[in-house]
């Protein structure tokens, strides 16, 4: 058994009821003391832990509660080596929980010789070179205000060096070119809920290990990344606080609230930002009034209520007024079970050999992408087997931050190395689909149509025109928003698929229409998306007397 006085507060404030925790940090309790704390082959080093606070509290901040519990697991090692016990660590919570002054304090701590190691150096890294310099201008500013800290560190604009340890501060952007060689003892990644996928943190995390005890710090809030790094990140949390992988070396310590009801009660605020538990420092108080104004504020601004539940609350919710369907609606697609939860249940997809289908085709532009599918109706639901051609060139041009290339693996994709996407392998896949399925009709809007025209009718298949498609995604937006709530559609674990559909931008004219956009006209593609919405247009048989004014702008 091993203990630590600020790790037995803290569980001691849960157990008395004196705080409130949401789900992630009972269940971290819960593992710790079945699988940690019961341990003997582990100690945690309280004195470089006692120091750490003695220090951060004389330069920096009064330390709260959940501060000492989190960082007394940054001094956790295992005796047989005294190796740190945590390599990483997962610190997210709600905007204004103090993340980035605590890493600033930890990252000054580090190159100090408190911390004793020398040349143990720290990289912070974020998207822009703004945030990056945010934990590192604080220590900057905290050296510049005291005689004696100037003394011990030499400082520029652009590192922070101890005279004693030679180790140094520095700030990097995520760009991976930037990198230019620390032999880094720690990486600390902010703003990760932008990291689309993990090409950074292999770059930053590949120069460690040369220093004893290295650490990785990932912290943020939540963000609209759906299936970038930060949701892979989130999986492995529950992994981990699951029992399931108890190898994994992240410490997960994840605030925000269980239910988006508990929005409307701000005592249970706390559950996403641990400064609102009493009693409240100065800064939290007035926090909490200024977070408490933007809360009133949503009756007459509805619209930044998708802003404050994902900022102020750490839990996404997205504006179904402007998005498609919820992400996990959008999940739903292919699990029966929500994202993140504990077992993830396929759903079962029928027999749809010799079935009747409508092919859908759109592609943007021939140069970049396009996207094939059939469209089958089983009951109630609606069950789209797709297929996408991408052209090596964009691909070299444009960096995508999704795993292409493991989508091709996993055969959802083709990657074509051609000056343009050759019609022939629309026409061949559509060729293949025959033998095996019950299709012979086509949709795609006309213009796009008007290039593959001849040589899908030369295989006997009959196209259909939508002259204009934009008229259809009015029409459609109502059943789509119906299918997707119901479960009623089916792409199968396809993460192509739900990509394209999390990058529809929903766009409502003045006249209350609705189409269908992008949220990024280079990067964010939704080419099978806009398949699957031609091919459903058929399939409902749209063209009925109750639609007599399309009828118009449809060429048959």
């Amino acid at each position: 058994m091993i203990s630590n006085p600020h790790v037995d507060e803290y569980i001691g404030q849960y157990r008395a009821g004196e705080i409130k925790l949401n789900k992630e940090r009972i269940l971290l309790i819960d593992y710790l003391e079945k699988y940690v704390l019961v341990r003997n082959d582990l100690y945690f080093d309280e004195e470089m832990h006692e120091n750490y606070i003695k220090f951060t509290e004389k330069w920096y901040f009064r330390l709260e509660s959940f501060q000492k519990f989190f960082t007394a697991f940054v001094f956790l090692f295992r005796k047989e080596d005294d190796s740190v016990f945590y390599e990483q660590f997962l610190d997210m919570m709600a905007r204004g929980g103090g993340k980035n002054g605590l890493i600033s304090s930890l990252a000054h701590f580090f190159i100090s010789p408190l911390h004793g190691i020398k040349g143990y150096n720290v990289s912070i890294v974020a998207n822009s070179e703004l945030q990056a310099k945010t934990s590192f201008k604080e220590t900057y500013d905290v050296i510049d205000s005291h005689e004696v800290l100037k003394d011990m560190f030499y400082r520029t604009k652009v590192e922070i060096k101890s005279n004693d340890t030679k180790s140094i501060i520095q700030y990097h952007t995520s760009n991976a070119s930037t990198k230019d060689g620390l032999r880094d003892g720690c990486v600390i990644y902010d703003e990760i809920h932008q990291y689309e996928n993990s090409d950074t943190v292999n770059v930053f995390s590949s120069g460690l290990g040369k220093v004893p005890n290295a650490r990785e710090f990932f912290i943020g809030t939540d963000g609209f990344v759906r299936e970038g790094f930060l949701d892979k990140l989130k999986e492995r949390a529950m992994n981990i606080l699951q029992g399931k992988d108890l190898d994994d070396p992240l410490f997960p310590f994840i605030c925000k609230i269980d239910d988006p009801k508990e929005v409307d009660d701000p005592s249970m605020w706390e559950k996403a930002n641990p400064m609102f538990s009493e009693p409240r420092s100065s800064y939290a108080k007035g926090l909490f009034k200024k977070v408490l104004t933007q809360y009133k504020q949503l009756a007459n601004n509805p619209s930044n209520r998708e802003e404050f539940m994902t900022k102020r609350m750490n839990y996404p919710e997205v504006d179904l007024n402007k998005t498609v369907a919820t992400w996990e609606d959008i999940w739903r697609t292919g699990y029966e079970t929500a994202p993140n939860e504990e077992e993830q249940v396929l759903r079962k997809v029928p027999d749809l050999k010799n079935r009747i289908a409508v092919g859908g085709l759109d592609f943007a532009s021939i140069k970049d992408f396009a996207a094939v599918g059939l469209l089958f109706k089983v009951g109630e639901d609606y069950i789209w087997k797709t297929h996408s051609f991408v052209r090596q060139g964009f691909l070299d041009n444009v960096k995508l931050k999704v795993p292409i290339k493991k989508w091709e693996e996993r055969e959802f994709l083709t990657i074509v190395d051609e000056p343009v996407i050759n019609i022939s392998h629309i026409v061949s896949w559509f060729v293949e689909m025959r033998e095996i399925y019950g299709v012979n009709t086509i949709v795609a809007d006309t213009f796009r149509l008007d290039i593959v025209k001849s040589a899908l009718e030369a295989e006997g298949f009959v196209l259909l025109y939508i002259r204009n498609p934009k008229a259809i995604h009015s029409l459609l937006a109502p059943r789509v928003e119906t299918l997707f709530a119901n479960r009623n559609i089916i792409f199968g674990d396809n993460p192509l698929m739900r990509w394209y559909t999390n990058n529809v931008y929903v766009h409502i004219k003045k006249d209350g229409n609705k189409e269908y956009l992008k949220k990024d006209e280079i990067r964010r593609k939704t080419d099978g998306f806009q398949a699957f919405i031609h091919a459903l247009w058929q399939a409902d048989n749209i063209l009925v007397d109750d639609f007599d004014f399309i009828l118009q702008d449809i060429n048959f």
